[in-house]
């Protein structure tokens, strides 16, 4: 991370060829996170009801405590380090402090809320099941925006340093 403080990313292209595969493999992790949700349910309410509390048409049972917590210990880990990693890189672009600030917030709370989004649904009541929908886009829109802005940046400092190694 000190390239981009001081700004040697401008001078190591390997570096950023680098930081772009990472973000193109980011890219490849939420493009899964968005299947494995479609995989299980919709942007509907009946839909993630279903999921989340079973059907006795469908012969699904409710989802349990456990299985839960031990998906939401993984994901509170996870998500915390891949949001951590795309909010530093994000960071140390030339993007407004304004940006930086509201889009690592959106997608911290949207991370958390999509977490929670399946709890409220099972334990508190099945109407948070438009809280959770909402929660998940929220979070596919903020990571994919956090993809964006940092590989815009990348891609404009590889430019800046081709116009500088042909002058």
């Amino acid at each position: 991370m000190r390239y981009f403080v001081t700004g040697e990313q401008q001078r190591k292209s390997l570096l950023n060829a680098l930081v772009l595969m990472f973000l193109g493999y980011i890219g490849l992790l939420w493009l899964s996170n968005g299947l494995m949700y479609f995989h299980h349910m919709n942007l509907t309410p009946d839909s993630v009801i279903t999921y989340y509390l079973g059907s006795e048409a469908l012969f699904t049972q409710p989802r349990s405590y456990q299985g839960m917590l031990e998906v939401s210990h993984f994901h509170l880990f996870s998500m915390g380090m891949l949001i951590v990693t795309l909010t530093h890189l994000m960071l140390m672009t030339d993007f407004s402090v304004r940006l930086k600030i509201w889009l690592s917030s959106l997608t911290y709370l949207s991370a958390l809320a999509d977490e929670a989004g399946g709890w409220l649904v099972r334990f508190v009541h099945p109407l948070f099941a438009y809280f959770k929908i909402a929660a998940f886009l929220m979070l596919e829109l903020s990571l994919v925006a956090l993809l964006f802005v940092v590989i815009f940046s990348l891609i404009q400092a590889r430019a800046s340093m081709r116009q500088n190694h042909s002058q």
